[in-house]
């Protein structure tokens, strides 16, 4: 046998292998995500558990987990405030994907100006960056909120 040809189907080995292993992981995750079910909740469902929010937020702050593990990676949750309420400067170790559901919020990221949300708009959050917000409508805020990783929130202590 050539060196060369070895060689050759060596390497045709190699790659058919990674190519298995790859489409076999693929398989393995599709066939995680099927055995999962579709979710559909409203901000308004009586049936949502909502529970207190740290010790360090507004009186009258929950929290609502609308899907995923509090405790892990990818969980999604409401959160609401009284009217006229502020929440104090904190951070979270994950990033935040928000969507404001009902009221007007402003929030400001350390360093950057205020900006002030309305039903329906999207605001992402860094990780680790330290914000405050305030619900400046008299009705309650509602604010979805998803995490990449683990929920968490620490205070500012100023």
């Amino acid at each position: 046998m050539k060196p060369k040809s070895f060689l050759s189907k060596f390497k045709s080995s190699v790659i058919l292998l990674a190519l298995f292993s790859i489409s076999l992981a693929q398989a393995q995750m599709s066939n995680a995500d099927v055995s999962e079910d579709s979710v559909v909740r409203s901000f308004e469902d009586p049936s949502l558990e909502w529970g207190a929010c740290p010790p360090f937020m507004p009186e009258g702050c929950n929290i609502a987990v609308l899907h995923g593990d509090p405790s892990k990676s990818d969980v999604d949750v409401l959160f609401k405030v009284n009217g006229k309420s502020s929440i104090p400067n904190h951070w979270h170790n994950s990033h935040e994907r928000m969507v404001l559901l009902t009221g007007k919020m402003q929030v400001t990221y350390t360093g950057e100006s205020t900006q002030t949300m309305n039903v329906g708009d999207y605001a992402f959050g860094p990780a680790k960056k330290p914000h405050t917000a305030k619900c400046i409508s008299k009705d309650p805020c509602i604010l979805f909120i998803g995490f990449g990783e683990p929920l968490d929130a620490f205070a500012i202590e100023e």
